[in-house]
């Protein structure tokens, strides 16, 4: 096994970095495949109404034609739907709201801050471990029983693993609170499916679920904070009676009623059907590389790999000009592990040309 344990584990004091993000990886000078978020130029339909909000900032924000276009595109009343800071302040609310809620678990690898968020408000929090050898695939007997809070992420990141909706399904029961971090669902596909495979983003009838969804990864948005939770109302009301006033800003308002609207979804699609194919081409590349093995089945914007030496793998890919996230601040992972963001073909084949050389050394 290339990893820690499966199975259910405690926290570990001061390890792994849970504060570490991409970002800290992608210095100037350096070719981005570390950052998750996709950088091409902002269509008119969304730079409009944000550059257009600028002239409103001298009133407080509305949110409410924003709630009601995320509302609609996800079949859902506004009153199921809470605009946040992006995606990360919903796991703060989620971890303040929540307080003394029995034996919070995380299901790991995945984005740290849930975690993070749960040990800030003084939650014990236990993780289960899945199985790299399993191609990191959810098995829901891992979750105890008596879980009163379950985080996970789907497609997850840093694995990139789509897991079945069934599977996340098989989670949820009265009493427990079921948190579902879709961040990157928009990125996903499948043949013959016309919307986001596995999302529960529309399931209002699973007890307890929570979706977090992001705006800021395929429309590059990350500057502008903006997300929201999908959930039964009188959840919502609790993590909105611990989130600050007027969180969102204006111009973060204009961009979820545009990046809400038919337009915008159709435009995921078709950004989504590149991503599969520019994701395939760089699974390729890499999987015909001597010691690297591509984790699970990728689906979303990022690719992890292991290789032994991956950490000094990754010192070196930077001293050649090359950025890539590293996999030991993950639990379940180690240095050996290392994240890589889908980029387009060309710069794909110029990261493996100098990957191979590094390896070959």
């Amino acid at each position: 096994m290339h990893g820690q344990p499966t199975g259910v584990a405690p926290t570990t004091t001061g390890e792994p970095d849970l504060a570490h993000h991409g970002d800290v990886e992608a210095t100037p000078g350096l070719v981005d495949l570390a950052v998750n978020v996709r950088r091409d130029p902002m269509p008119d339909w969304l730079a409009a109404p944000v550059t257009a909000a600028l002239a409103g900032l001298a009133s407080y924000p509305d949110p409410r034609p924003a709630r009601a276009a995320v509302a609609a595109r996800h079949g859902r009343p506004p009153e199921e739907v809470l605009l946040t800071a992006g995606a990360a302040e919903g796991f703060v609310l989620l971890a303040r709201a929540l307080s003394g809620v029995h034996r919070p678990v995380v299901v790991h690898p995945q984005f740290t801050e849930p975690e993070a968020a749960l040990r800030a408000a003084g939650h014990r929090v236990e993780r289960v471990l899945l199985d790299p050898d399993d191609g990191f695939r959810l098995d829901p007997a891992l979750v105890p029983a008596d879980a009163g809070l379950v985080m996970i992420g789907n497609p997850t990141n840093p694995t990139s693993v789509l897991h079945p909706a069934t599977d996340l399904a098989a989670l949820a029961r009265p009493g427990r609170v079921l948190v579902v971090d879709e961040a990157f669902a928009d990125t996903t596909g499948a043949p013959g499916v016309r919307g986001e495979p596995e999302s529960l983003a529309g399931r209002r009838d699973l007890p307890g679920l929570v979706v977090v969804r992001s705006l800021t990864k395929t429309w590059g948005l990350a500057g502008l904070r903006i997300g929201y939770l999908l959930g039964a109302p009188d959840l919502l009301e609790r993590l909105a009676a611990v989130q600050p006033l007027w969180p969102v800003s204006t111009p973060a308002l204009a961009a979820a009623t545009a990046v809400a609207s038919p337009t915008a979804v159709a435009a995921e699609r078709a950004i989504a059907a590149r991503l599969a194919a520019d994701r395939d081409h760089l699974v390729s590349r890499l999987s015909a590389l001597p010691g690297v093995r591509v984790a699970g089945r990728p689906a979303s914007a990022f690719v992890l790999i292991h290789r032994p030496g991956g950490d000094r793998v990754r010192e070196a890919l930077r001293d050649r000009g090359w950025a890539v996230r590293r996999g030991d601040t993950f639990p379940g992972l180690g240095p050996d592990w290392l994240r890589i963001a889908v980029r387009d073909p060309a710069t794909t084949d110029a990261f493996i040309e100098v990957l191979a050389e590094i390896l070959e050394a």
